[in-house]
């Protein structure tokens, strides 16, 4: 295959890969009429490792775990605590408001890797971190209702959670010994455990087994985990960081989108203030420093 058409096959895979994340949210959002929150983070957790270890087996890649005692903590923050906290904010959060909040893993990535990582933001990430505080107090709206805050506060706190894992990556693992679809096969297990545990200690309606449940149990565990982290892997590949990493900034801004026309969220003033105010500046915190002369 030449450079050009794998180039082409690669932005194919990542306009696919950005709809499927996308359109997930509203998938997730949805799913909740049929179930409580951490009974489905949890089967879609189950399954969605088995189908990423039928990946590996598919491609010939290694199934021999990584270091268990970072692999577990990593499971821990990137699963059972940002996948359950994004449930559990869908309850009462839109499914738009939700996934935007949710990626300001960039945000908090910025202020953890300075004491953990030893990584000190430049003057230029700072203001638009300063930029995304802002927005936040136009989103999270203190004075509004509890209920309203409260969901909008476990989305947030879904983004720590993965900014975290980001760094408990980083440090065990930035060696590259492991490859990226093996790392989430193994996390995603030690995570699905934690998200079993919740699921059985905390007490909620019980499950309607209907197509749209199947339904959105199929998509999450086939497309958003299995085909999309293949996709990934080829985009990792294929195209430039800087390219790869609108993924990052795209899905949350075409799932507030696509909860807009489909689910009819719209956002109020002060949201649709907030919203802008992030989204230009996880922009500017996720684009790298210019170079110098």
């Amino acid at each position: 295959m030449s450079e050009s058409a794998s180039r082409r096959g690669a932005l194919l895979a990542l306009a696919v890969l950005t709809l499927v994340w996308s359109y997930n949210w509203v998938v997730m959002k949805q799913v909740l009429q049929y179930s409580g929150p951490f009974e489905f983070a949890a089967i879609r957790a189950v399954l969605a490792t088995l189908v990423l270890f039928a990946v590996l087996a598919l491609r010939g890649e290694s199934l021999r775990p990584p270091p268990l005692r970072p692999a577990i903590l990593l499971g821990l923050a990137q699963t059972t605590a940002f996948q359950g906290l994004v449930q559990w904010a869908l309850v009462d959060g839109g499914a738009g408001k939700t996934a935007l909040l949710a990626y300001t893993m960039p945000f908090w990535l910025l202020l953890l890797a300075w004491p953990l990582l030893r990584e000190p933001p430049d003057r230029r990430r700072l203001a638009f971190a300063a930029l995304a505080g802002l927005g936040l107090v136009f989103v999270l709206q203190p004075w509004s209702r509890l209920d309203a805050r409260l969901s909008a506060l476990l989305a947030l706190a879904s983004g720590l959670a993965w900014a975290l894992a980001v760094v408990i990556s980083k440090r065990a693992f930035a060696d590259g010994s492991v490859t990226a679809l093996r790392l989430t096969a193994w996390q995603m297990g030690f995570g699905a455990i934690g998200l079993c545990v919740v699921a059985l200690l905390v007490p909620e309606r019980a499950i309607e087994w209907s197509a749209p449940f199947l339904w959105g149990l199929a998509y999450n565990a086939v497309l958003a985990s299995g085909l999309a982290w293949v996709l990934w892997a080829l985009i990792v590949q294929r195209l430039p960081a800087t390219v790869a990493g609108i993924v990052s900034l795209a899905v949350p801004l075409c799932g507030v989108l696509l909860a807009w026309l489909l689910l009819g969220e719209q956002p109020d003033a002060w949201e649709g203030v907030g919203m802008v105010l992030i989204g230009a500046a996880l922009i500017g915190i996720s684009r790298a420093p210019p170079r110098s002369a």
